[in-house]
C-alpha cells in the first residue's frame, strides 16, 4: 500500500497516481490542501527522508521565500507547523510506502514502489520469447546498451 500526498492541478502527481493505477498498486491519495496532515504524520514523512528537509521542501514555494530564516533554523516544532499552515512548501507528489519515499515522478525512482520481487520476475522473463519483447523488451535493451558503451570508453 502506497499513500500518495498530491495537490490539484498537479501534473506529476497525475502522472504518478495513473503510473501506480497502471501497475496495480494500490493507494491512498491525501490532497495536502483539503486534509491536514498531522504532527505525527509530517515528523514520519521526515524521518523518512534521506537528504532532511531538501528532500521534501520545494525551496521555490512562495512560503519558503516568504521566511524570515532558513529552513535549517527552524525547530522540529516549527517547521510541523509551517507546513500545517503552508501545505505547498512540500513538493509533490510524495509517495510513501513501507520501504521506500519517492518526492515528485521520475519513472526510475517510482519503479522501487513495485516489491522487488515483482522487479525481478519482470526482468527475468522479458526476452525475445516474449510476445511484446519488441514494444518494450528490445527497447530496454538498446538504452542500456549506448550507456555501457560510453562507460566503457571512459
Amino acid at each position: 500500500m502506497v499513500i500518495i500526498y498530491t495537490s490539484p492541478g498537479c501534473a506529476s502527481c497525475r502522472k504518478a497516481k495513473q503510473w501506480l493505477k497502471d501497475n496495480n498498486i494500490e493507494f491512498v491519495e491525501k490532497n495536502i490542501f483539503t486534509s491536514l496532515l498531522n504532527e505525527k504524520e509530517i515528523k514520519y514523512i521526515l524521518s523518512r527522508c534521506e537528504n532532511g528537509t531538501e528532500d521534501i521542501i520545494s525551496v521555490r514555494s512562495k512560503a519558503f521565500q516568504s521566511l524570515k530564516k532558513g529552513i535549517d533554523d527552524l525547530s522540529t516544532k516549527e517547521l510541523v507547523e509551517l507546513i500545517q499552515k503552508n501545505p505547498s512548501i512540500l513538493k509533490r507528489p510524495i509517495m510513501l510506502s513501507k520501504k521506500s519515499l519517492v518526492v515528485g515522478y521520475d519513472d526510475d525512482e517510482i519503479t522501487m514502489m513495485i516489491p522487488s520481487d515483482l522487479r525481478k520476475v519482470c526482468e527475468e522473463t522479458c526476452n525475445d520469447s516474449c510476445p511484446n519483447y519488441e514494444v518494450c523488451g528490445k527497447l530496454r535493451v538498446e538504452e542500456v546498451q549506448p550507456t555501457m558503451n560510453v562507460n566503457l570508453q571512459q
